[in-house]
């Protein structure tokens, strides 16, 4: 029998598996609900900034049969605030975001603040990731960081940002190269206190919203500029999520230097895999489903996400805190019923 680790290890390298894992990874794949919270005692926005209570509360969800991994942190709200943006810290019903960017333009780029290891919410995932190891190693961990045009466009308004990549772009560089910067320090630091697991989630970076160049020459640039760097790291598993449907950058998938991709609902798994032979592929059951529907109508699709080619089972995007934990357990539940051999 294999452990959760030794399954997502094997099936995210291409190896031979007896099913697929099941896993969620955190971040902007948050998979944090309003059950888990009360019972846990661990309740939002308090659990962004105790360490303690973060680790509690990403143990809990698996220990209460949840999804076969723990993944911290629970917003993409992390870097942009160690950056320099105002955050508001939400509550139960909502998670943290940013409220007022760091810069008003990229040619401001020298005035950004450096990410900090040593304080803030940077030091709580940190401190949170060393918790989880301690408390039980066999359970891997998922260590996340915003995607670098969507940390980008917290720090600069997004739409500014967009105007600014087409006007000035040589300025843009500058700038992204200096988050990314930022990004590979805080991914690195993950790693180095036991997260098995880097996920990256680009939701902003998107062909739909960029194109098919500006997607090349940036989102691809500067995400491998960060999976490059963690290659150091010979035994982490590397994932990228991107939003959207994908259509518009097939042919520039293949590109990234991750080990899985994990896409929306939208996408077509068969398709994709066509145009990513050498990438294990993760998704992409709708958040939706997962949210609202039956449990029954849960594991319904979650195994056909499995006959369409999902290497590893995971929702397409974060979960809505409302999302009932029975329909959590059912998605568990359905891959490992399901065998395939």
């Amino acid at each position: 029998m294999l452990s959760y680790k030794e399954r997502l290890f094997k099936a995210a390298r291409g190896g031979s598996v007896d099913r697929p894992p099941c896993i969620c990874p955190g971040g902007m794949m948050n998979a944090i609900e309003q059950d888990i919270m009360i019972k846990s005692g661990c309740a939002w926005p308090e659990s962004h900034s105790n360490p303690d209570k973060m680790a509690e509360l990403a143990l809990s969800l698996y220990l209460a049969g949840g999804f076969e991994n723990c993944g911290v942190p629970f917003c993409m709200t992390v870097e942009a605030e160690a950056m320099g943006a105002i955050v508001d810290m939400g509550d139960m019903d909502a998670e943290p975001h940013v409220v007022k960017s760091a810069l008003n333009s990229t040619q401001d780029y020298a005035k950004l603040k450096n990410l900090d290891l040593n304080s803030g919410r940077v030091k709580t995932v940190l401190d949170a990731i060393k918790i989880i190891k301690q408390r039980d190693n066999t359970v891997p961990v998922i260590g996340n960081i915003t995607g670098p045009i969507s940390a980008a466009g917290q720090l600069v308004d997004m739409a500014k940002l967009l105007i600014e990549m087409r006007k000035s772009p040589e300025t843009c560089h500058k700038f992204i190269e200096l988050v990314t910067q930022n990004l590979i320090k805080f991914a690195a630091a993950q790693v180095e206190v036991g997260a098995d697991v880097i996920c990256i989630a680009e939701p902003s970076g998107t062909g739909e919203i960029l194109g098919a160049e500006l997607f090349r020459n940036f989102t691809v640039k500067y995400l491998n500029n960060i999976l490059e760097s963690l290659s150091e790291f010979k035994d982490i598993i590397k994932i990228v999520h991107i939003c959207g449907r994908l259509k518009s950058v097939y042919n520039e998938l293949a590109n990234l230097k991750c080990d899985v991709f994990s896409m929306d609902s939208a996408v077509d798994l068969k398709l994709l895999h066509e145009y990513m032979p050498n990438h294990r592929l993760m998704g992409n059951v709708s958040t939706h489903t997962i949210g609202t529907m039956p449990e029954a109508k849960v594991i319904d699709l979650t195994q056909n996400a499995i006959a369409r080619g999902a290497d590893i089972v995971a929702p397409a995007c974060g979960l809505p805190v409302s999302t009932p934990l029975d329909n959590i357990r059912g998605m568990v539940k359905a891959v490992r019923q399901y065998n395939l051999n």
